[in-house]
């Protein structure tokens, strides 16, 4: 079971006892170079500011659109690149907390075993010149947990997990259908038992009956195993099916942060509640009117001043354009980015009778 063990190491500051990782005023810039001497002309504003808790056993949806800097989270989490600043603590089961951007070599090696990742290309993440028995037995391998027999057993115990027959592991990943490559996936990446899993959308490249099979699984592997999912996605249908709080980002800042049902159906914040207006109704009766937003995406690295969204929010006043409204608590849980969040009525998604 995936539990956490008893506190060691310096607690973040507002962390609670239920909480599994906690970032910080998180930061990602990536430099723009120019010219034969790659001169540091400008930065790419990735991540920018970017607070939450994820809690233990619970599903954390981080949703946006393209750019917005959901993935570049979940790497930062996963320590896959190194923040610009803030913090990430992470509450491992062995070394208790420990903030991973500053962890030691030994220490990322015990965190990464309780933090693994689902990759969104199920074709380009498995090495195609690797049999299964290689590709889910390798986590095993390298941190000494199992070798030969037992790592055949272990290996054999995976693939039933997640619904695949043993007798696949001698196959290579060309074998599979994409829904079949994603399981393997999700195999090996609860070969180690870990208590935090980031998914990086990994049913956007899968057949719509395909997806609702592996979010299924994902359910199942969570409630059996104790897993606590950080799920990237884009596709709210999915993100309000799995999720149990959601994190609303725009041009790397989080600008909503609530429980699912909160925020689905009593958004509080322009962006969330333009984001919810596309999510498509079965039925005709309960279908809102959809709302188009002016203009583009902001570059990241020349965002306006401000609320980002001001230049294309329709109910942007002056205070808008000067200063960026802090991520503050609206409800119970719910926290909101915007001047106006206690003074507008905004539309969600009409809820099935």
């Amino acid at each position: 079971m995936a539990t956490a063990t008893a506190m060691k190491g310096d607690v973040p500051a507002g962390a609670s006892e239920g909480d599994l990782l906690v970032a910080r005023d998180l930061q990602k810039w990536f430099p723009i170079r120019k010219g034969f001497w790659s001169t540091i002309v400008g930065q790419v504003k990735a991540v920018d500011g970017v607070s939450f808790t994820v809690r233990q056993g619970e599903t954390l949806g981080l949703v946006g659109e393209s750019g917005c800097g959901k993935t570049t989270t979940s790497r930062l989490v996963m320590r896959a690149y190194d923040p610009t600043g803030g913090t990430i603590h992470f509450r491992d089961r062995k070394l208790g907390w420990v903030n991973i951007p500053t962890a030691s070599s030994s220490e990322l090696r015990d965190v990464r075993r309780n933090v693994q990742m689902i990759f969104q290309d199920p074709y380009s993440s498995l090495n195609p010149r690797m049999t299964l028995r290689d590709i889910i037995g390798e986590p095993l391998l390298v941190n000494r947990v199992a070798s030969g027999s037992a790592l055949e057993d272990r290996v054999a115990e995976l693939l039933r997990l997640v619904g695949l027959h043993p007798e696949y592991m001698e196959r290579y990943p060309h074998a599979f259908s994409g829904g079949q490559r994603q399981r393997v996936g999700i195999a090996r990446a609860i070969a180690l038992e870990p208590q935090l899993v980031v998914c990086d959308e990994p049913v956007s490249a899968l057949d719509v009956s395909i997806q609702a099979q592996t979010l299924n699984l994902l359910e199942d592997l969570q409630a059996r195993l104790g897993l606590t999912y950080v799920f990237v996605a884009h596709d709210l249908s999915v993100v309000q099916h799995v999720s149990t709080r959601v994190a609303v980002m725009y041009v790397g800042r989080i600008v909503e942060l609530a429980p699912t049902a909160d925020l689905f159906f009593g958004p509080r914040h322009p962006y969330s509640e333009a984001l919810l207006s596309a999510v498509p109704t079965p039925d005709p009766l309960h279908r809102g009117q959809r709302i188009f937003l002016a203009g583009e995406v902001p570059d990241a690295s020349n965002p306006p001043p401000g609320c980002h969204f001001h230049p294309r929010c329709r109910y942007a006043i002056e205070a808008c354009k000067v200063s960026a409204p802090p991520l503050t608590e609206v409800g119970a849980g719910h926290f909101v980015a915007c001047h106006r969040a206690t003074e507008l009525s905004l539309i969600g998604v009409t809820p099935d009778d």
